[in-house]
């Protein structure tokens, strides 16, 4: 099913979201959300420039390796205004145009996120790689998409570890330190130590982490 640019029309236009109509057949729509601009959505992409796109955020799998210890998932609590209270938020956020014209885009922002939302800078000496491209939350809902990071970051000890790089509408209230045994019991539970949900994101992370694909 081909979507043509003349059938997309935009319902809704703001700085943080918009909506749009993808008349997909006669008397037919669906609705897209995104922060896309409407040359930029997926629905009228062609196969090629599909495969090329590059993601519209990215999320971080941040793991602490500390003299003596065992490693860890380290995960900012974050307040999650849809869900109205703090939960565990990895670190994450939107590609800049900076981040897009370089030739990692996805470490560039990595880079970034993790500074502002950990206080931790990535050094040469640590490992940061992509671990997945570009994954879809929701694609019945939107066309965002998100790539994923690993960060491998060995410290002396935590203490650079802060969170007054927050921006906006971003607040924080500290962080939670998974080891593998508390990994395994969120993934058998499916919820936090404070029993509350958490994201896909999240889940993907324990996964990650547990796995033990990050060693190698």
């Amino acid at each position: 099913m081909d979507i043509k640019k003349e059938n997309v029309e935009l319902l809704l236009d703001t700085p943080f979201i918009k909506v749009f109509d993808l008349k997909y057949a006669p008397g037919k729509h669906y609705y897209d959300a995104t922060r896309r601009r409407p040359e930029d959505i997926a629905a009228t992409m062609t196969d090629e420039e599909f495969r090329r796109s590059v993601p519209d955020a990215v999320t971080c799998i941040v793991i602490i390796k500390e003299r003596d210890r065992e490693p860890v998932l380290l995960m900012p609590r974050e307040f999650r205004y849809p869900v109205g209270r703090f939960v565990l938020s990895p670190p994450a956020g939107l590609l800049d145009p900076e981040d897009k014209g370089s030739e990692e885009p996805l470490l560039s922002a990595a880079r970034r996120e993790i500074r502002e939302e950990t206080g931790l800078t990535v050094k040469d000496t640590d490992r940061l790689f992509v671990c997945n491209p570009g994954l879809f939350s929701t694609p019945g809902m939107t066309d965002e998409c998100n790539g994923m990071v690993c960060a491998v970051i060995e410290v002396e000890d935590l203490t650079e570890l802060s969170q007054s790089g927050a921006r906006g509408s971003e607040l924080f209230d500290g962080f939670t330190f998974i080891d593998r045994h508390m990994a395994r019991e969120m993934l058998s539970t499916g919820r936090d130590a404070e029993g509350f949900y958490y994201s896909v994101h999240i889940w993907g992370s324990l996964l990650y982490f547990l796995s033990g694909m990050w060693e190698n």
